[in-house]
C-alpha cells in the first residue's frame, strides 16, 4: 500500500495550490483527480469560467511558481472596479487610491488550473493519481485508508478539495447549512465594439446585478443574475438574439457586442458545518460555496491554502506532530469565521439589492455616495477585498 502525508482529492485550482504549498514544505503528497485540464492553445476561444484574482491570489500563484505561465498564455488586469444603482451613486474604486498598479486580473479558471498542474507534474514531493476516482475512507487511529478504483492507499491527513458536492465532506459525515438562491446567472463570453477595458463593472438592479469582466483583445466576460425561469428563456435564445437583449438590458457604456458562448448555472450557498474530522480537512468549495456576486469564491479558497499552509509550518518548525487533530483545528480557526463573514456580507448585499422598498432603495443609494464622501474607509474596504 503506497502511504503519503498528504493526500489531496480534487486536482481543481485550491487543491493544485494546496498540494504544492505542501509539498514546497517537504511533505509526501498524492493528488487525485478524475480528468486532466485541457491543453492550451493561443487559437482557443476563452473559457466560460473565469474567475477575479486578487492581489492575494496573484502572490501565492507567484509563490507556487505558476504566474509567469500564465502571464506568456493570456489574463487580463484592472485597474479599477465601478458600483452603482442609479448613475448619481456611481462608486469607483481605484488602484491608484491603495497604491498598487492593479486591483487584479481576469483570468479563466482551467488556465489557472493547467498552470499549476505543470508544477504538479514536475514536483518530486508529488504524485498525481490521474484518471483515477475515490471509493471510501476510512479513519483509523493513526492514518486515513482511500480505497480507489484502482488501489487503496494511506494518508496521515486527506484534504477535500472536490467542489461544492464534496464527496469527501460527505463520506466524512460533516453536515452543511445552506440553501438555494432564487436566482440563477448566466455566463456570456461577447466580442465588443470597445478595445479592452481596465475596469470591471456591476450594476445593480431589483432582478439581480449585471457584470462584465474585462478580458484581453476586445472580449469580455458578462455576468447575467436573473431570477430561474428568465434565465432559462434568456438561455434558449439564439447568440443573435441573445446580443439584443444585451443591447436592451446592460447599461450602454458596456457598447455593442458579439455573443461567442454562453452557459447558465444555480446560485447555492453552502457552508460545511466544520472544516476538519480527525484526520479529514475540507478546503475551497469543498467547505463553502458562496454568493459569486462579488467574485470572492477562489480568492476565499487561495486564502484556505495559505492558512493551512501556514498552520502545518508551524506545527514543523514547532517539532509537534503537524497531522494531529489539535493541529488541524488551528486552521479551521483561521478560515471559518473569515469565510463565514465574507458569506454574510454576500448575502446582505444580495438582500439588499433586491428590496424594493423605496426607502431601502434610498439608504442603500445614499449608502454608495456616502462611501466616495469617506476615502478612507473606501481604500480599507478595497484593501480587504483584494487581501492585503
Amino acid at each position: 500500500m503506497n502511504q503519503f502525508d498528504c493526500v489531496v482529492v480534487g486536482g481543481g485550482m485550491v487543491g493544485s495550490a494546496s498540494a504544492l504549498s505542501l509539498a514546497e514544505l517537504g511533505l509526501k503528497v498524492a493528488i487525485i483527480e478524475k480528468s486532466a485540464p485541457a491543453i492550451f492553445s493561443p487559437e482557443q476561444d476563452f473559457d466560460l469560467r473565469v474567475s477575479a484574482i486578487s492581489l492575494a491570489s496573484e502572490q501565492l500563484l507567484k509563490q507556487l511558481d505558476a504566474w509567469q505561465q500564465l502571464q506568456q498564455w493570456r489574463m487580463c488586469p484592472y485597474k479599477r472596479l465601478g458600483v452603482w444603482e442609479f448613475e448619481q451613486s456611481y462608486t469607483e474604486f481605484n488602484a491608484e487610491d491603495i497604491h498598487q498598479t492593479h486591483l487584479g486580473h481576469i483570468i479563466e479558471n482551467r488556465l489557472i488550473q493547467l498552470a499549476l498542474w505543470q508544477k504538479l507534474q514536475q514536483h518530486s514531493n508529488i504524485t498525481l493519481l490521474c484518471p483515477e476516482t475515490l471509493i471510501n475512507i476510512e479513519q483509523c487511529s493513526a492514518d486515513v485508508k482511500l480505497t480507489l478504483s484502482s488501489e487503496t492507499i494511506s494518508a496521515k491527513v486527506v484534504i477535500g478539495a472536490d467542489g461544492g458536492n464534496s464527496f469527501v465532506r460527505k463520506l466524512a459525515n460533516i453536515g452543511t447549512t445552506g440553501w438555494d438562491y432564487a436566482q440563477s446567472a448566466m455566463l456570456i463570453n461577447v466580442q465588443t465594439e470597445k478595445p479592452q477595458q481596465d475596469i470591471t463593472w456591476q450594476q445593480f438592479y431589483p432582478t439581480g446585478p449585471l457584470a462584465m469582466l474585462p478580458m484581453p483583445g476586445n472580449f469580455a466576460s458578462l455576468v447575467w443574475y436573473h431570477d430561474k425561469d428568465e434565465i432559462k428563456r434568456l438561455s434558449a435564445l439564439s447568440n443573435d438574439n441573445l446580443a439584443q437583449e444585451i443591447s436592451q438590458n446592460f447599461p450602454a457604456r458596456l457598447g455593442k457586442v458579439e455573443v461567442i458562448n454562453k452557459a447558465a448555472f444555480p446560485l447555492t450557498r453552502r457552508h460545511a458545518n466544520q472544516y476538519h474530522k480527525g484526520r479529514i480537512l475540507l478546503i475551497g468549495d469543498a467547505a463553502h460555496t458562496i454568493n459569486p456576486m462579488a467574485g470572492q469564491g477562489v480568492n476565499l479558497g487561495f486564502k484556505d491554502v495559505k492558512a493551512l499552509q501556514h498552520v502545518i509550518a508551524k506545527a514543523i518548525g514547532n517539532g509537534e506532530s503537524w497531522h494531529e487533530p489539535k493541529v488541524l483545528a488551528s486552521y479551521q480557526q483561521k478560515r471559518r469565521t473569515d469565510n463565514l463573514l465574507m458569506m454574510t456580507t454576500m448575502d446582505a448585499l444580495y438582500l439588499s439589492f433586491g428590496h424594493v422598498s423605496p426607502l431601502v432603495k434610498l439608504a442603500r443609494n445614499a449608502g454608495l455616495m456616502m462611501v466616495n464622501t469617506v476615502p478612507s474607509l473606501k481604500n480599507k474596504a478595497l484593501a480587504y477585498a483584494c487581501g492585503i
